[in-house]
């Protein structure tokens, strides 16, 4: 087989490829009303445990659970931080769960950010601040990994786990967020999930 035949074997594989993950992950579309009405729970720890992922420690916060919509995903798989948090996803509860404001905010992710654009507020400024976030999310085993990696935009999840600070030997350094009244760079939730599903399709 020539090399010409396969350059173009593997471009149309990628194309397959990527129009299979694209249709895979399309999003979920949900009637208008709140999905997700209840806030984030957290359980402030005054001694975390410390866990071992890799070779990073994790040391744990808070305890967290969370039923939210997801308003964004997005995936990592290239880095040492990629192998840590393979995907961050933007989460949205009360009104931030609700169809008829959403279609009125444009919502992107990028570089471990999760940005929001409006032209018109539908709800006041501080209510999308603090009823949504990005949450960088790592799996406690590869399960959970499997069921973060077939999450859809659209779809209400609920999370367990713990709002962990992480280290290395080498002096990197990630820490949690741990409140939703925060914006900017730092307001990222890192949660360690030990449990995932999903509570709507």
């Amino acid at each position: 087989m020539s090399m010409r035949k396969l350059w173009m074997g593997a471009i149309v594989a990628l194309v397959i490829w990527g129009a299979w993950t694209h249709w895979h992950h399309r999003a979920v579309l949900q009637s208008p009303g709140v999905l997700a009405p209840a806030e984030p729970q957290q359980v402030n720890l005054d001694h975390g445990a410390v866990l071992t992922q890799g070779d990073t420690t994790l040391t744990t916060r808070a305890q967290f659970d969370i039923t939210a919509r997801v308003l964004s995903r997005k995936d990592y798989s290239w880095g040492d931080d990629a192998k840590l948090i393979p995907e961050d996803l933007a989460l949205g509860w009360g009104r931030m769960s609700d169809s008829d404001v959403l279609a009125k905010i444009e919502i992107t992710q990028s570089d471990r950010f999760y940005y929001w654009h409006v032209d018109e507020f539908p709800i006041p400024r501080r209510e999308i601040e603090t009823s949504s976030a990005n949450m960088h999310l790592i799996p406690a085993d590869d399960g959970v990994k499997h069921q973060l990696e077939e999450v859809r935009v659209g779809q209400v999840v609920h999370i367990e786990g713990f709002l962990v600070d992480a280290t290395r030997a080498d002096g990197w350094h990630w820490n949690t967020s741990m409140t939703r009244e925060d914006t900017g760079a730092g307001a990222c939730e890192l949660v360690y999930v030990e449990s995932f599903g999903i509570a709507t399709p």
